[in-house]
C-alpha cells in the first residue's frame, strides 16, 4: 500500500508516522511536502501530529499550503484520508470532519499513555480492533473535542465515533477522560467513512521496540480496510 504522508513545518510526528508505516509495517511512503501542488498516485494520505506552524490556528495553514485543496479533493472523491491529534485538527478546519478541537480541561499540555475504546466496529480503524482497552500516547494542548448538541447528535446516530477515552478495564468515566472531551470522544469519521480523526497516537505505539504494539491493531486496520 502507497501512503503519503504531508510535511508542515513544525511537524514533530511526522517521522514516527513515516518509520511506522515504511520500517515497521513494510508499506511505500511518499513524503510531500506541504507546499507541493499535488500528490503522487497514493492509496492513502495521512496527516500527521505534532504542532504544525508552532501550533498556530490551523486557519493560518490554508492560505500558505497548497495542497490543502488537493486534500479536500481527494476525500470528497471517495479518497482515503486520515489525521492525528494536530493533523485531526486541520482536517476540521478544512471542514472534512465536524465538530472541535478546544483547549483540554484542565488547560495544560498532556503527554502519557491513555486506553481508548473502539465503539463502532464498522470503520476503518476500528473493524479488526475489537472492544479490548487500547494503551495509546496522548500529547496535546488542544485535544478537547467538542461539537454542539445538533451536531453531535448525528455524529452518535451515524456511528461516526471511533473510539471513547476510558480505564484500563474499558469503564468509559468522567475520571478516564483526559482533557473534557465531550462524550469522551476521543476519534471520529466522517459520514462516508473515508475521512478519519482520532487525537492519542498509534503510530507511537507500533514498534516492539516501545514494548507497545496496541497502535498497529488500528493502522491495520486501516490498511485491511482500505485494501480490500
Amino acid at each position: 500500500m502507497k501512503f503519503g504522508v504531508v510535511i508542515f513545518p513544525g511537524s514533530s510526528g511526522a517521522h514516527d508516522m513515516i518509520y511506522t508505516l515504511e520500517t515497521v509495517m513494510g508499506h511505500e511512503v511518499v513524503q510531500v511536502w506541504h507546499k507541493d501542488k499535488s500528490f503522487y498516485d497514493v492509496d492513502a494520505i495521512a496527516l500527521p501530529g505534532g504542532f504544525a506552524f508552532g501550533n498556530r490556528p490551523n486557519s493560518d495553514i490554508a492560505p500558505v499550503s497548497n495542497l490543502m485543496n488537493e486534500i479536500v479533493q481527494f476525500a470528497q472523491s471517495g479518497g482515503y484520508v486520515f489525521g492525528i491529534c494536530n493533523g485531526f485538527q486541520i482536517l476540521i478546519e478544512l471542514g472534512l470532519l465536524p465538530g472541535s478541537l478546544l483547549h483540554n480541561d484542565p488547560q495544560k499540555f498532556i503527554c502519557k499513555n491513555q486506553y481508548i475504546l473502539a465503539d463502532n466496529p464498522k470503520t476503518a480503524f476500528t473493524m479488526q480492533v475489537g472492544f479490548e482497552p487500547l494503551n495509546i500516547p496522548i500529547s496535546h494542548n488542544k485535544g478537547r473535542y467538542y461539537a454542539p448538541d445538533d451536531v453531535l447528535n448525528e455524529i452518535e446516530d451515524n456511528g461516526q465515533v471511533l473510539f471513547r477515552y476510558c480505564d484500563s478495564k474499558g469503564r468509559v468515566t468522567d475520571d478516564a477522560n483526559p482533557n473534557g472531551s465531550v462524550n469522551y470522544i476521543a476519534g471520529i469519521c466522517n459520514k462516508n467513512k473515508n475521512v478519519y480523526g482520532m487525537i492519542p497516537h498509534p503510530e507511537r505505539a507500533a514498534d516492539p521496540e516501545l514494548s507497545n504494539t496496541d497502535g498497529l491493531y488500528i493502522l491495520e486496520s486501516f490498511v485491511k480496510w482500505v485494501s480490500k
